[in-house]
């Protein structure tokens, strides 16, 4: 699917689905039209979502555009680390050794546990009361 020197790749973590589009270019980096640090708040959460850029050392080399809905913004930084490692991982089949041995490629499937009837969240229990 790589058309016109993009390549696209669709990150997931937790509610948060990121839409990744690499092109060519100089480094540029914007999600949701903003710098990553102003719209995830914090260094560490850029610097995770970077990290597949960092890992395969391809900082300089391409243009990042993500589109991400859903979550908070730690699952939205791990799906933008997920989407730009599949993207990479299309551009350049040679660059899935480093992304793997990193861990970048794998789905993290942890969802947070549904509320069940009777309880006061997932597992915890109302306070028992002898008499």
């Amino acid at each position: 699917m790589a058309d016109n020197n993009q390549n696209h790749g669709t990150g997931r973590r937790k509610n948060a689905i990121a839409r990744v589009r690499l092109t060519p270019g100089e480094g540029r980096v914007t999600v949701n039209d903003k710098d990553p640090l102003a719209y995830l708040g914090r260094r560490v959460l850029e610097m995770a979502a970077l990290a597949p850029l960092r890992v395969t050392g391809t900082q300089r080399k391409f243009d990042v555009t993500v589109k991400v809905v859903g979550g908070g913004t730690s699952g939205q930084a791990g799906a933008i680390a997920h989407g730009i490692a599949r993207a990479l991982n299309r551009y350049d089949p040679d660059l899935r050794p480093a992304l793997k041995k990193a861990g970048l490629l794998t789905r993290d499937a942890r969802m947070k546990e549904r509320k069940k009837y009777g309880l006061k969240r997932a597992r915890k229990a109302p306070q028992y009361t002898k008499r």
